[in-house]
């Protein structure tokens, strides 16, 4: 088997505040809804924020026995779900014959936060006795990749990354290379993360990351005046990617390739990232060079753009660092504008919006941009989508601890 093997897109599955699937979620992303409410999950009346991206009218014992639900946190019900939406979606038959070929990499910033929290009161009021025997299996972030792959049964390479907000993306690139490599024919892949917790929330509340306005309209607005901070999302977003010999042979729908993938540390700070956005910007490149284009070949950036003052601004000057003249006519949209920031989850979501403006030729907007930052002077497709016929699409997360990942997607074409 070729060590060079071209890497499609067969299937997709999420959850997101913006739906329960990915039509849903990329159909109200397109027409610009908000899915940013207030906080139903927690009584949140002692912090000081009361938004965030939460799934609505979702029912775990719709998609899974609820003694089964009982064993996981919900981050890994969450890639459960949107893992088989996408096997689904791939029309991926995984028996004995190809389950060996057949693995899962998803990562989760945080893994079973929930889980902790339970379990440390039953802890304090009820003695170490009364602790499940199934806490450390629900707390673990690569239980996310344990779950969905004996639920599927997929055998082959099988693991989970963790790299806070790049995970998703990571995730997404590592089992990219793994398949090009030929050591798979296919990859489940993506992100998930379930972070509306107490512990969470006040966690991000003191290190000032999440923002303090209470107006849904107004709080998560990337790249604008005035923005203080993101908005906790939760949800998964799940990929097929599959060798195109493979899915040639499938007959499979594709929805694009995958052709470039960057990864990149800062060095730099635990939570604040590189001037100028130095370590993004060598990402970037990265992923430009590994698919062998120029960036002035790139039409679309999906953005990490979280609505931080700091990150926002880093990012506009990684994205001129690195596109030059470029970066003038690239469009360049936030969809945390509508769903808030999922974490390690957001890589994934934000790959099948990618994947899915090339599929479209249409790009869904930054929401909320009434007062843009001069000083983030880019096209972020204000509010409205756009028609764009669309090459290669660009998908940036940027993490605590100095993480940086890119990949790039191009439109599909034998």
């Amino acid at each position: 088997m070729s060590k060079e093997q071209r890497v499609v897109i067969t299937g997709i599955g999420a959850l997101s505040p913006l739906g329960n699937d990915a039509k849903t979620t990329w159909d109200n992303a397109l027409k610009g809804v908000n899915g940013i409410e207030e906080i139903t999950r927690l009584d949140v009346s002692d912090f000081n924020i009361n938004l965030a991206g939460e799934l609505k009218d979702f029912n775990i014992e719709d998609h899974i026995e609820k003694k089964e639900a009982r064993r996981m946190d919900r981050f890994t019900q969450y890639a459960v779900v949107a893992a088989r939406e996408a096997v689904s979606d791939a029309k991926l038959d995984i028996n004995e014959n190809t389950a060996n070929r057949i693995g899962v990499w998803i990562g989760s910033g945080i893994g079973g936060m929930e889980t902790f929290e339970i379990a440390h009161s039953q802890l304090l009021e009820r003695g170490p006795r009364r602790v499940s025997p199934f806490f450390v299996p629900m707390l673990i972030p690569d239980m996310a990749t344990g779950q969905v792959s004996i639920d599927l049964g997929a055998k082959g390479p099988n693991g989970s990354t963790v790299t806070a907000c790049a995970t998703g993306t990571n995730s997404i690139g590592e089992a990219f290379k793994i398949i090009q490599r030929g050591d798979a024919d296919a990859m489940i892949t993506g992100g998930t993360e379930a972070p509306i917790t107490q512990m969470a929330i006040a966690g991000f509340s003191a290190s000032r990351a999440l923002s303090t306005n209470e107006d849904k309209e107004t709080a998560c607005r990337p790249f604008q005046e005035g923005r203080d901070g993101f908005v906790m999302g939760e949800g998964a977003g799940i990929v097929v990617l599959e060798s195109l010999e493979s899915a040639k042979a499938r007959g499979a729908e594709i929805y694009a390739e995958i052709v470039g993938y960057g990864t990149t540390g800062d060095a730099y700070h635990i939570t604040a990232p590189a001037p100028q956005g130095e370590g993004g910007s060598r990402a970037m490149q990265a992923a430009l060079d590994d698919a062998n284009i120029e960036a002035k070949e790139v039409q679309y950036l999906n953005a990490h753009g979280t609505s931080t003052p700091v990150g926002d601004l880093t990012e506009v000057q990684a994205i001129k660092n690195t596109f030059g003249e470029a970066a003038k006519t690239l469009k360049v949209s936030s969809t945390k504008s509508m769903t808030g920031h999922l974490l390690g989850a957001t890589g994934g979501i934000e790959a099948i919006f990618s994947a899915l403006s090339i599929r479209d030729s249409r790009i869904a907007p930054t929401i909320h941009a009434v007062t843009p930052d001069p000083e983030c002077d880019i096209d972020i497709v204000p509010n409205k989508a756009e028609d764009l016929d669309i090459t290669y699409a660009m998908s940036n997360s940027l993490g605590f601890g100095g993480h940086n990942a890119v990949i790039i997607l191009k439109k599909f074409a034998d």
